[in-house]
């Protein structure tokens, strides 16, 4: 068992890339999948489908686009692939459906769009069966405060709306995969087969999910070269889940977090200008795991008012939280990002995929707890 400073998981950044303009960080869902258990190919998959996300988010940073949109295309990508309980990889609930929730939120409004007010935020969508890329339909509706004037949406009513601002729907079949399925049926003893979907038998069969019975979303957090910062976070829930639950990920503060705030005090923004910081600091968060810790416990929003009012690092505040998860029997791990481009990535159980990627354009991942990133 590897100790609690090892979980922490922090990539160190060099006097040479402090004052780095962008960067990405994402994960792919926290849980107890199995070291011993998980074969060379299966790590290789999950490897080159971190890499492919974070590859896709760092092309739009690189290019000077905002944050938000960097982030909807790191989860977009991970949305696709049928490993990542998201989108195409998403499980089954207790009646065997497919019922996904996702979140963006923004330390500031982004330039592109200078009409959304700075109160806005954010916006949390849940219980969606046809939305292909549901981080897609959520960057939609928070740049669309006249058609979506609230903070979160639910079910058919937010479908219809999706079809207005143009975002794909898909037949409910698009979400099947074998693994999830046989998966769903043996966690409550049921029989596996006959498959739901004509010709579904191959549907995801060759993409065998370390995380058994998972708890896990997608998620990034992106800081861009107006040092705006957008968490995107992406699920299909919880493995037999009840129908109707929402989790975290479309509940501001509990799953998902960005905000922005002046330093206070002359002594400290004195010293801050000595060492060459900024009076202004922002933060992100995107969490994964067991949602209904992260809701109890506020976990996202905690790590930003710690950094906020105790003054704390993103890497203190953050590990911080995952250990309070754990006392309460809550397992996860988040990833989140200050403004200065600081990165931290703790978790409390034994696997998070993950990874980095800053303006050298080299992406780091990394699985298991005791993983470095590489």
């Amino acid at each position: 068992m590897v100790g609690t400073d090892e979980k922490q998981a922090l990539l160190p950044r060099t006097a040479k890339d402090t004052k780095a303009r962008y960067v990405l960080v994402i994960h792919g869902g926290a849980g107890t999948m199995s070291k011993e258990g998980a074969s060379p190919e299966q790590r290789a998959k999950y490897k080159a489908a971190l890499r492919d996300a974070l590859k896709a988010g760092h092309a739009v940073l690189k290019e000077g686009g905002e944050a938000m949109d960097a982030a909807v295309a790191a989860v977009s990508s991970m949305e696709d692939y049928p490993l990542f309980n998201s989108g195409k990889g998403a499980v089954f609930n207790v009646e065997g459906k497919n019922e996904l929730e996702s979140s963006i939120m923004l330390s500031k409004p982004p330039t592109s769009h200078e009409h959304i007010p700075s109160s806005r935020r954010g916006f949390g969508i849940t219980l969606m069966r046809h939305v292909r890329n549901p981080s897609q339909l959520a960057r939609a509706l928070y740049l669309a405060p006249s058609a979506a004037p609230h903070t979160m949406l639910s079910g058919s009513p937010v479908e219809a709306i999706a079809e207005e601002l143009g975002v794909e729907l898909v037949d409910e079949s698009y979400f099947f995969t074998e693994a999830r399925w046989r998966e769903h049926r043996r966690g409550l003893g049921l029989p596996e087969e006959p498959l739901p979907v004509p010709g579904g038998k191959d549907a995801g069969a060759g993409d065998v999910p370390l995380d058994q019975l998972p708890t896990g979303t997608v998620g990034a957090v992106a800081l861009d070269i107006r040092g705006c910062i957008a968490a995107v976070t992406s699920t299909g829930g919880r493995t037999n889940k009840l129908a109707g639950r929402i989790g975290d990920t479309p509940s501001m503060a509990a799953g998902f977090w960005a905000e922005e705030w002046k330093v206070k005090g002359r002594l400290r923004r004195l010293w801050n200008h000595v060492r060459g910081e900024k009076n202004k600091i922002a933060v992100g968060v995107s969490g994964t795991g067991d949602g209904d810790y992260f809701i109890r416990l506020a976990t996202a929003s905690t790590i930003g008012r710690r950094m906020r009012y105790l003054n704390e690092s993103v890497e203190k505040a953050a590990k911080h939280c995952i250990e309070e998860l754990r006392s309460d029997g809550g397992i996860g791990g988040v990833i989140a990002l200050d403004s200065s481009g600081k990165v931290a990535m703790p978790l409390n159980c034994s696997g998070m995929y993950r990874g980095v990627v800053y303006e050298d354009g080299v992406p780091k991942t990394a699985i298991f707890d005791d993983d470095v990133l590489s």
